[in-house]
């Protein structure tokens, strides 16, 4: 019986590097999305060019703060997706060792599970903050209500976001 338990001892142990399809994956979607981002960037930059070219018809203004908006939201999904990778492997593989070398509070230091959940939770609450100032780009009021539901709106976020610092604080 003895030693049924070691070799599942050890197959446990062991599984932990299943942690490795997750780490692997995030790590190529945080590539993806930096490199779409990227590009998104660089299309505005292009249309931009042109446009004060005079080469081009389609007037920036219409699009250039969305867009600017959307790629800095996909930056945003990208760290997170590395922050996770980064996070799960130090958690479940193993230490990092350029990071912890370096003596400086880098967000790859990540101690415990819950460290990795808040430090993740903090960036997916800015990109849904940001994700809500490019629709609050878009809108056209076309009654007094409405402003007055951008304004509770705004409201929330800000007051979510004083929470969440408030928390933090306490945590520290």
């Amino acid at each position: 019986m003895k030693q049924v338990e070691i070799v599942l001892e050890k197959i446990l142990w062991n599984s932990r590097f299943l942690v490795l399809i997750a780490v692997v994956s995030s790590l190529l979607g945080s590539l993806v999305l930096f490199v779409v981002g990227t590009m998104d960037i660089f299309k505005v930059a292009w249309m931009t060019f042109e446009y004060y070219l005079g080469s081009s018809d389609q007037d920036i203004h219409d699009f250039i703060i969305t867009d600017i908006i959307l790629a800095v939201d996909i930056y945003l999904v990208a760290v997170v997706l590395l922050m996770f990778g980064a996070g799960s492997y130090r958690l479940f593989i193993s230490p990092i060792d350029e990071s912890e070398g370096s003596g400086v509070a880098h967000p790859f230091n990540i101690q415990t599970f819950d460290e990795l959940k808040d430090k993740i939770v903090r960036v997916v609450i800015l990109a849904v903050i940001i994700e809500f100032f490019r629709a609050v780009v878009d809108i056209r009021f076309t009654t007094p209500l409405d402003a007055i539901y951008l304004a509770l709106s705004v409201f929330a976020l800000a007051a979510s976001v004083y929470l969440m610092n408030l928390s933090h604080s306490k945590k520290a």
